[in-house]
């Protein structure tokens, strides 16, 4: 009995062992099979690294603000009685813009200048009966100080009276008025706002790294959304003093001519300012690149024994402009890179480039797409 299950386990291990051999022979010859098998070249699109001269400059993005900026109001409260000014009116420094009832001011001012003039005759009597020796100093002295009071009481009515207008502190442009005839306005309450436009000033930052680029009185162009076809022209005015900690920026301060008030407060802006000298620099198209983590690397295409292959090369990138990425470190003038097909490649893989015109990605300085 024994004996016969002894057989039997052989068997079975025999058995079970040709199964798994013939399996594991089968992966072996398959897995060498694949693995050697030739793979069909890629096709993709390849671009020439060129070369062009590149003037270095600082892009940013900032807003313009008023040169002087206030919501004008009263200092004290009354009812509006003349409105001089019309909405989005060009206003002169000086010009009267609005009063408020005074009526009853201008009656207290009367009484008050009575009175001065009263204390005023007073103190001039006082001084001769003085010099005649026929009162004391203390006597003359209490109509002179009667009579300061006087006139100290009267500057106070013009100046509560004066409280009772708006008058432009700057030159500016009224915006658009708060207030109507006849309302009873409470001291503080906003009237209208006023603008100067002319200059202007454009607020921005940058990164601390720029701070060695830029210097006062340096030159700068802006564009703005409105006017997408002009550039404007304007200097550095103010550098601050010091850095901003929560983003390791500095704020820079620039200002305009704006004789046509084109440009407006709030306004968006993009900043460019040109740095240092004009520099030789190499090109590829932005697609060419692989942007990785741990480092951006492109496929070189080369010819080996008649066929083409792509080797990836890990490059230094610099500035981007239009469609095309200089490349500062990695790459020599001449060689070819992969544009297109980049996740269908690896190291040593064979490609074939495309003729298809289409196909080729955009590589242009300043691309001008068609937005219909």
């Amino acid at each position: 009995m024994y004996k016969r299950m002894l057989v039997m386990l052989i068997a079975a291990t025999l058995f079970f062992g040709a199964i798994f051999g013939y399996k594991a022979v089968g992966n072996h010859f398959m897995n060498q099979f694949f693995d050697t098998m030739p793979m069909p070249a890629a096709s993709i699109t390849a671009a020439k690294v060129s070369a062009d001269e590149w003037q270095p400059f600082v892009s940013a993005i900032g807003s313009f603000a008023a040169v002087n900026s206030t919501e004008l109001t009263t200092e004290a409260s009354g009812i509006i009685s003349s409105i001089l000014f019309d909405n989005g009116a060009i206003i002169k420094r000086g010009q009267l813009m609005l009063k408020l009832d005074d009526s009853v001011d201008q009656a207290d001012l009367q009484r008050l200048l009575a009175a001065e003039q009263q204390a005023k005759l007073e103190q001039q009597r006082f001084e001769v009966l003085f010099r005649d020796k026929s009162i004391s100093e203390l006597e003359l002295l209490r109509r002179q100080s009667e009579a300061a009071q006087a006139s100290a009481a009267v500057a106070s009515q013009r100046a509560r009276i004066a409280q009772k207008t708006i008058i432009a502190p700057f030159d500016g442009v009224a915006g658009l008025r708060q207030v109507s005839l006849g309302q009873l306005l409470s001291g503080g309450t906003p009237v209208v706002s006023l603008q100067s436009l002319d200059p202007i000033y454009l607020n921005f930052t940058l990164p601390e790294q720029q701070l060695a680029n830029i210097t006062q009185g340096q030159r700068l162009t802006v564009s703005v959304d409105a006017y997408a076809d002009k550039a404007f022209s304007g200097e550095i005015t103010a550098i601050a003093p010091g850095v901003r900690e929560s983003s390791r920026s500095i704020e820079v301060q620039a200002t305009f001519a704006n004789p046509h008030q084109q440009l407006r407060p709030g306004m968006f802006a993009r900043v460019q300012m040109d740095t240092g000298e004009q520099q030789n620099v190499l090109l590829v198209p932005q697609t060419a690149i692989q942007f990785n983590p741990y480092g951006n690397s492109v496929f070189v295409i080369r010819e080996q024994d008649g066929s083409l292959t792509a080797h990836q090369r890990f490059v230094r990138t610099g500035q981007t402009r239009g469609d095309l990425i200089a490349i500062e470190q990695g790459l020599e003038l001449g060689e070819q890179v992969a544009t297109s097909g980049l996740l269908k490649l690896r190291n040593g893989a064979a490609v074939k480039i495309s003729e298809n015109g289409r196909a080729q990605p955009s590589a242009e300085l300043n691309p001008t797409p068609d937005n219909q």
